[in-house]
């Protein structure tokens, strides 16, 4: 493994994480709150996992331009700009979540993420399509 792999391994764990955050939904809609707690742990951990790889990658590589100066260019950068600052933003909120679940803080975690796992998920699809349209749009278009 090289440093060219952690685009799609980044991808990979924004992939895990949006179907563990669909699954740990999934169970707290049915009632199921041990089933729900380690859904979203494991979707914090692919999250964690997916933050720790793409530091390394950019303090590497630095950042990456867009190369196309066409029609998908607006496309891009209309997804990774809210992108990047909800993932700026979105972290503080995640850790007080969990703490918040953790603590048995139930009615304050409920309020708080109605607003935080809409948010996470979006974060965690449009890592998705970022990385397909900056490392495989040839094969996209």
């Amino acid at each position: 493994m090289n440093l060219s792999d952690l685009p799609l391994i980044n991808a990979s764990l924004n992939a895990a994480s949006t179907v563990f955050l669909i699954f740990g939904f999934r169970a707290i809609r049915s009632g199921r709150r041990k089933v729900h707690k380690r859904w979203m742990l494991t979707a914090l951990t692919a999250s964690a996992l997916f933050l720790t790889s793409y530091l390394i990658y950019h303090a590497n590589v630095g950042s990456v331009p867009y190369p196309y100066h066409d029609w998908t260019r607006i496309v891009y950068f209309a997804v990774l700009i809210p992108h990047v600052i909800f993932a700026g933003i979105m972290t503080p909120f995640i850790l007080a979540a969990v703490w918040l679940a953790l603590h048995a803080r139930f009615s304050t975690h409920v309020r708080l993420v109605r607003w935080v796992w809409p948010v996470w998920m979006y974060v965690s699809v449009s890592g998705i399509l970022i990385y397909l349209m900056l490392y495989q749009q040839a094969k996209l278009f």
